[in-house]
C-alpha cells in the first residue's frame, strides 16, 4: 500500500511542474522590449484599436484586430497559440482585454505593451 502512496505522490510531483509550464500567461512588456523583440522580427503583433485608429498611425509590423468588434474571437483563430503575441492599443486598457481573451482561448504566451501607440508616438 505505501509503495502505490509513494507512486501517486512521485506522479503528482513529476506532473503538477509540467502543467505549470504550459499555463497561460500574459506578460506586461516595455517599449524597449517591442523594440527588441517584435519590431523587424517575424512575430504575432495585434494592435486590437479600431481600424481607424490603425488608419491614422500604427506601430510598424502590426496586424489590426480590434478587440471591440463581434469578430476578434473569429479573427483570432488565424493565429498560432502555440507562439508569442504581442498586443497593444492607445494607452493599455484595451491591449488587456485583448489578452484576457487570448489566454482565455488558450493562447500561451501573451506579452502586452502597456505603454501603447500613445507612449510610442511621443518618442
Amino acid at each position: 500500500m505505501k509503495k502505490y502512496v509513494l507512486l501517486i505522490l512521485f506522479g503528482v510531483f513529476l506532473i503538477t511542474p509540467l502543467a505549470a509550464q504550459k499555463a497561460p500567461k500574459i506578460d506586461i512588456v516595455s517599449m524597449e522590449t517591442i523594440k527588441s523583440e517584435v519590431i523587424g522580427k517575424e512575430v504575432q503583433f495585434l494592435d486590437v484599436r479600431t481600424p481607424q485608429e490603425f488608419a491614422a498611425g500604427h506601430i510598424d509590423g502590426a496586424i489590426n484586430m480590434n478587440v471591440m468588434d463581434v469578430t476578434f474571437l473569429e479573427d483570432i483563430k488565424t493565429l498560432d497559440k502555440t507562439q508569442p503575441v504581442y498586443v497593444y492599443c492607445h494607452i493599455g486598457g484595451r491591449s488587456n482585454v485583448a489578452a484576457q481573451q487570448l489566454k482565455a482561448n488558450g493562447f500561451l504566451l501573451i506579452y502586452d505593451y502597456k505603454g501603447g501607440y500613445n507612449e510610442w508616438s511621443k518618442q
